[in-house]
């Protein structure tokens, strides 16, 4: 089976799921390091694409929900991505995971 055939039949898959990484992370806030200076530091997290080339958008995406779906789980509600250099390739994510809300 070629690679477009195994990434058409996983993208299909994603909608019987309920997996963060395909289904998005409600009630999780990004925000830049200067919102976030009166909130609790919960912990760093990181990840990486696992799709690159014609489909690396959503690897990213994929990796981006990823990341906040296990800072949710870490009790944090806001989360702080590193800024990344727009059009260049990202191949690992970065953030720290926050508790702001009571």
């Amino acid at each position: 089976m070629g690679w477009w055939m195994a990434a058409g039949l996983g993208l299909a898959l994603a909608g019987c799921t309920n997996d963060p990484g395909f289904t998005g992370v409600p009630g999780m806030r990004e925000a830049d390091a200067s919102q976030v200076t009166a909130c609790k530091y919960v912990t760093d997290i990181t990840g990486t694409p696992s799709v690159f080339g014609p489909l690396a958008s959503e690897g990213l995406k994929y990796s981006h929900n990823q990341v906040l779906a296990e800072a949710r789980d870490s009790g944090a509600d806001t989360v702080v991505f590193d800024r990344t250099v727009p059009g260049a390739d990202v191949y690992k994510l970065h953030a720290v995971a926050y508790r702001c809300g009571s």
